[in-house]
């Protein structure tokens, strides 16, 4: 009797001590590392979306659904990366605490630039007249009611601006204060330490910055192209910019006008580098580029262990991979 009666008393204060742990549920992998840096080891943190998964139509297992459940604060990026999240994150943890990071008035959010070629249509003026005609293409060939769905939807996206916000780390460095100030309201007794590990995120991230400035100071004029417009966040941040996409969308494949597009644009342009993620048709990516060299990194973390190194190893991968595109 003796020994159930102290398991009751360990079961309950363990029981107690776990609810009292702050738990924290985010969707994508750079920002569980940037939360991870503010947080520090005061919370439990818990990834939605693996780092080798696509955010755009991930579907959760039991175990994602039921951390999200037991979160006291949710961080995402938004519909605009996740659109399939927003359903789940009201059922399930409809008490938490939320933050939208594209709906922070702290973040800077850039418009897709639309077309085959940026150039003076990288500001997000109207689609070039090509690109209409593709449209036209897709018509006769006999696709048209299933493309003009898709091109809806790719413009029902476009409206909400560029998701990929996460690689200007000066939105970075505004998030971690505003994180700071939830993981502080729901655990106060850790106030001080998350706003001291926000500013030294901030100036790590700083120092990053700067050093990745002076990286591509010898890439400016450097005439690249991307496999779709994933990087114009760090491009704006950086004072480069790609010159056209292969793809509008990650998830939708070019039509033939549009390659045909890029292949112009490639020769006229003097292209002299390819920067995509990881590809899933590299063949694709090689009949448009020719001989020009392909340079992937992964924008969403692939490739590096989860944790609060994370961040910083995107930022600087894409800088490398640029740098790379150099003639040695």
């Amino acid at each position: 009797m003796r020994f159930f009666g102290i398991f009751a008393v360990w079961f309950g204060l363990s029981m107690q001590a776990s609810g009292a742990e702050l738990r924290v549920a985010v969707d994508i992998a750079p920002i569980h590392s940037i939360v991870a840096q503010v947080a520090g080891d005061k919370v439990r943190l818990d990834l939605i979306v693996p780092v080798n998964a696509s955010p755009h139509d991930y579907a959760m297992r039991p175990s994602e659904a039921y951390n999200l459940s037991k979160a006291d604060v949710v961080i995402w990026v938004g519909e605009g990366l996740t659109p399939w999240l927003e359903g789940p994150i009201e059922k399930l943890a409809p008490t938490a605490r939320h933050i939208e990071l594209l709906g922070l008035s702290e973040t800077q959010v850039l418009q897709f630039r639309e077309g085959a070629g940026f150039g003076k249509h990288s500001h997000g003026e109207h689609v070039p007249e090509e690109e209409h005609d593709d449209h036209e293409t897709h018509k006769e060939e006999g696709h048209e009611e299933g493309h003009e769905d898709e091109h809806a939807d790719n413009h029902d996206d476009h409206a909400q601006g560029d998701p990929h916000v996460w690689l200007d780390p000066q939105n970075a460095i505004a998030w971690a204060y505003v994180i700071a100030d939830a993981l502080g309201a729901e655990d106060p007794q850790n106030s001080a330490v998350y706003n001291a590990n926000a500013k030294a995120f901030a100036q790590r991230i700083t120092v990053v910055s700067d050093e990745i400035t002076q990286q591509l100071e010898v890439v400016k004029g450097l005439s690249f192209i991307v496999f779709h417009d994933a990087f114009h966040n760090f491009e704006q941040r950086f004072g480069i910019e790609a010159v056209g996409a292969i793809s509008d969308s990650d998830a939708v494949p070019p039509s033939p006008k549009r390659i045909a597009l890029v292949r112009d644009l490639v020769a006229a342009q003097n292209v002299q580098c390819v920067l995509a993620g990881p590809l899933p048709n590299k063949g694709l990516v090689r009949a448009v580029a020719g001989d020009v060299p392909i340079v992937e990194v992964d924008e969403a973390g692939a490739g590096f262990d989860l944790g609060p190194d994370l961040y910083e190893s995107v930022l600087r991968s894409i800088a490398t991979a640029l740098t790379a595109c150099l003639p040695k």
